[in-house]
């Protein structure tokens, strides 16, 4: 199995508000360190003293960069249009947004690392993205067009001494992927990825139907009082994989700030509950990934797969067995092995 996807070890609103308030959550959403317990929750860290001596750059301090991403974060999302590339083109107005957001480690093998973000909303939580780390990956998901992803190799030169971050929908279906190494020569450590594809983000494809892709690099840093993501986004009309127009150019800023005024206890109290399933769940995804990639036969939002994975995650809270069978009966309905689609089936 490739590297990038190797591992599986290791709520929810009331059904009848199932729908709104998740939709309301994602579309809110759109070095220091913390200490990571065994369970994957944060203490209160605090940023290290500035006389406190800095790791070596090794695959040791880039570790402790992304565990540093782990914690109790208040968020706030900002997304600016910049630089319109088509005559004609009016940016679009900019949106700001916030939410409050644990960060949980679920894995950590050495060379991969997986952190699943969990939104607050009121007393309800929302299982929200995912980022998987893997150093020298030998292979990654790359998204194509009309929800389409495809397993691809990579070369030694590309990844030595980086790491991949892949990250993942709500429903732990793939969205992105990118690789880059870690910096720490500035004293805060940052990691910047090559330009990769991505689909739409929700904000987005609820809104306008002008583009189908966005090019992207993303950069990750790590703050005194938490961690940053930036993205640098062009907004592509993508057609059977080839551009035919690039719009407009985005910056993207994502701000996460440790924040010990919230109580994350019911995140806690869902993901306990939850785990076990939602690993059941990676391991689906990752043996269709592994096996060379995916097509989702449902709208651009995945709500199919998404109401599915998530109706089922409520019944494990409620403690009713579910069996394999019955989570497997969301994916034969809407993903469909890479292979199979390339072969008309």
């Amino acid at each position: 199995m490739n590297r990038f996807l190797s591992g599986t070890r290791s709520t929810s609103a009331p059904a009848a508000s199932f729908a709104s308030i998740l939709l309301f959550a994602l579309l809110a959403s759109g070095c220091a360190t913390t200490n990571p317990t065994a369970d994957g929750r944060s203490s209160a860290g605090s940023a290290p003293e500035s006389g406190a001596s800095k790791p070596a750059p090794t695959m040791s301090a880039d570790r402790q960069a992304i565990l540093s991403m782990v914690g109790e974060f208040g968020v706030t999302f900002a997304f600016d249009e910049t630089v319109p590339l088509v005559n004609g083109y009016e940016p679009r107005d900019a949106t700001r947004s916030g939410a409050a957001e644990a960060v949980i480690l679920v894995e950590d093998d050495g060379d991969r690392i997986v952190l699943q973000h969990l939104l607050l909303v009121g007393d309800s939580v929302v299982k929200h993205w995912r980022q998987d780390w893997t150093y020298e990956a030998d292979a990654r998901f790359e998204f194509t067009d009309d929800q389409t992803w495809r397993l691809v190799p990579l070369s030694e030169e590309q990844t030595a001494g980086a790491w991949t971050q892949c990250v993942y929908e709500v429903s732990d279906a793939p969205r992105y992927c990118g690789t880059g190494k870690w910096n720490h020569r500035y004293g805060n450590a940052t990691w910047t990825s090559d330009r990769t594809w991505r689909p739409l983000p929700r904000r987005e494809y609820t809104t306008r139907d002008d583009y189908t892709a966005m090019n992207v690099e993303n950069r990750h840093t790590i703050t005194p009082t938490g961690w940053t993501h930036e993205q640098d986004n062009s907004k592509v009309v993508r057609v059977d994989g080839r551009t035919e127009d690039v719009l407009v150019r985005e910056f993207g800023f994502n701000h996460y700030m440790r924040t010990d005024r919230t109580d994350f206890g019911p995140v806690y109290a869902y993901w306990d509950d939850t785990a076990g399933y939602w690993a059941r769940v990676r391991g689906i995804w990752n043996r269709m990934l592994a096996n060379g990639g995916v097509v989702l036969e449902t709208d651009v939002d995945g709500m199919p797969i998404i109401e599915g994975l998530f109706d089922l995650a409520d019944a494990a809270r409620d403690d009713a067995p579910i069996a394999e069978d019955r989570i497997e009966a969301v994916f034969d309905a809407y993903v469909v092995p890479l292979d199979a689609r390339l072969a008309g089936e």
